[in-house]
């Protein structure tokens, strides 16, 4: 129900804009969230945004170079980053949840299948 894409390769420094399709479920109620997994370590929380837009949260490691933002009437949520630097080569995951966002995967009943993205020096 949840189709992450939009991951590549990149340079340090560049940009990538990361997209998420939600099919199935009345995306407007739901809170959506990206996490991320790199080798050899948990998955964790990077950004998530709570169904009225506006309302943002980022982890500290991506706060100001990273956008997230969603269009209630496409059932897409956007993951946008800057700036980018080799510590964020990772799969990233979209998740959907009901409720406030939380940092922890558990909550998220909705995952994507995660999309590489690959930040070389």
């Amino acid at each position: 129900q949840l189709q992450a894409f939009g991951g590549g390769l990149v340079q340090v420094g560049g940009s990538l804009g990361l997209s998420c399709a939600a099919s199935g479920l009345t995306f407007s109620m739901y809170t959506l969230g990206w996490f991320r997994q790199a080798p050899g370590k948990e998955r964790e929380f990077v950004s998530g945004i709570v169904r009225n837009v506006g309302v943002t949260y980022y982890a500290d490691s991506v706060k100001g170079r990273f956008t997230i933002s969603r269009d209630n009437a496409k059932n897409m949520v956007y993951l946008q980053m800057n700036s980018l630097k080799p510590e964020d080569t990772a799969v990233y995951f979209c998740a959907a949840r009901q409720g406030p966002v939380v940092t922890t995967e558990g909550p998220y009943r909705y995952w994507g299948q995660g999309t590489q993205v690959t930040v070389s020096s």
